[in-house]
Parts: C-alpha cells; sequence; structure tokens
C-alpha cells in the first residue's frame, strides 16, 4: 500500500469514522432519530465537513505518487468526491428499504435535503479552509 495511503487513512479516516458512529450508531440505537427529526440536518451537514475533510487530505497526500495538486483543485476534487459519496450514501439507503425492509428513506424531500445539507458541508469546510490558508500566508509575509 503506498505510504501516502496509509498516511491518509492514520491521519483523516478517524473523523469521519467517528461521526459514523456518533450520528448512525449511536443516535440509531438510541432512537434520536425518532424523537428528534431535525437531527437529521446537522447530521448531514457534519458528515459533509468530515468527508471533504477526508478527501482534501488524500488529495494532498496523493501529491506524492501524482504530482503537484494545487490546493484550488485539492479542494474542488474533495468537494465533488463528497457529492458523490453522498449520492452513493442515498443509493444504499433506497437499497437497504427496498432489500432489508429498512426505513431509513423519507421520500424525495428527504433525500434532496440530505445531499444539500451533507454539500452545504463540504462547501463551508472549503471555504473555511480557503480563508485560514489565506490568513496564514498573510502571517507569513508580515513576518518576513
Amino acid at each position: 500500500m503506498p505510504h501516502w495511503i496509509r498516511r491518509t487513512i492514520r491521519g483523516a479516516a478517524w473523523l469521519p469514522m467517528t461521526v459514523l458512529f456518533v450520528f448512525a450508531v449511536v443516535a440509531s440505537a438510541l432512537n434520536l432519530y425518532v424523537l428528534y427529526s431535525r437531527l437529521d440536518v446537522p447530521t448531514h451537514f457534519a458528515a459533509g465537513i468530515v468527508v471533504t475533510h477526508f478527501f482534501r487530505n488524500a488529495a494532498a497526500n496523493a501529491q506524492e505518487s501524482v504530482g503537484g495538486i494545487p490546493p484550488t483543485v485539492q479542494s474542488l476534487l474533495a468537494l465533488g468526491l463528497t457529492m458523490i459519496a453522498a449520492v452513493v450514501w442515498e443509493l444504499l439507503e433506497y437499497a437497504s428499504d427496498v432489500t432489508l425492509g429498512t426505513a431509513m428513506n423519507h421520500g424525495v424531500a428527504d433525500t434532496l435535503s440530505d445531499l444539500f445539507f451533507g454539500l452545504l458541508g463540504g462547501a463551508c469546510f472549503v471555504v473555511y479552509r480557503w480563508y485560514a490558508m489565506r490568513r496564514v500566508a498573510a502571517a507569513r509575509r508580515e513576518e518576513i
């Protein structure tokens, strides 16, 4: 396994796994989604943030193998992969409902809301990261 993949798994995979565990396992086990239906929005927003962080970290680490990737391209790639992950997640919810008889999907509005808030979380992460990088660059210029 290439070194950059191991480093991505060690450095960034813990965050999405933690969010998945907290929101999916704990919240489902305690029936929190039934008690608090609005919990769905922060769940997807947080998932968008951490999945985008994971993919951004992977893109940065992949530079060892594929060469230099500009930060803007890394962020856009991460956001695009986050959207694909969100669509796959929603398709798996639907497949689970159809094949296993679960009730995770609550219609088109629920699916679109899930996709929207996941992408919004990812976009907020990208904007925050861009702003933070600009502040670091400005601070470095002031030091010189």
